[in-house]
């Protein structure tokens, strides 16, 4: 059964398919995307496999951003127009203890849809989506310390920075 799309004015949201894996397992060899995002190269298998954890996680939801500019044809719900993927929104509710509070994370991969108001739209769409399906009202961002586009995109959406760890030089912020 495939899951819920969601569109918005830029951007449409779309389950992490399997047919989204052989693209985002290309875009996670950048060193860039994996410095940005404080991810380790995984073989294409391994990536198969971490695509089956995320979409097995309750605690964890994925959407694909396809940028509505890209779009081959007309928007079919259930098909993973891999040819509009530009880059992934998730949240992690991984707060046992509050359950009202989750992780979210973006991250436009496609250098030629930075910078067009795709992430600041897929960000908005999440955390409704959050709140409307699993009772979220906090949320956290951690960016590292040389993602200045992530840091200024969470500062214009309203996070605050509440800390800062040198060890790890992420900032955490939250709403």
């Amino acid at each position: 059964m495939v899951g819920v799309s969601l569109e918005g004015e830029k951007v449409i949201l779309v389950p992490y398919m399997k047919e989204h894996v052989p693209k985002y397992h290309q875009w996670m060899q950048d060193p860039f995307l994996l410095e940005t995002t404080a991810s380790e190269p995984l073989t294409l298998e391994q990536e198969y496999q971490m695509h089956l954890s995320w979409c097995q996680d309750p605690l964890k939801k994925t959407f694909i951003v396809l940028d509505k500019d890209l779009v081959e044809g007309t928007f079919v719900h259930g098909d993973p127009h891999v040819e509009a993927m530009v880059g992934d929104v998730n949240i992690y509710m991984n707060d046992l203890d509050n359950l009202e509070l989750a992780e979210v994370e973006i991250m436009i991969a496609e250098p030629k849809s930075r910078g067009k108001g795709l992430a600041k739209d897929a960000v908005l769409m999440m955390m409704a989506y959050a709140v409307e399906n699993f009772g979220i009202h906090v949320f956290r961002a951690k960016i590292g310390e040389s993602n200045g586009a992530s840091l200024r995109l969470f500062q214009k959406l309203g996070f605050e920075d509440i800390s800062y760890s040198e060890i790890f030089k992420e900032a955490v912020d939250s709403l």
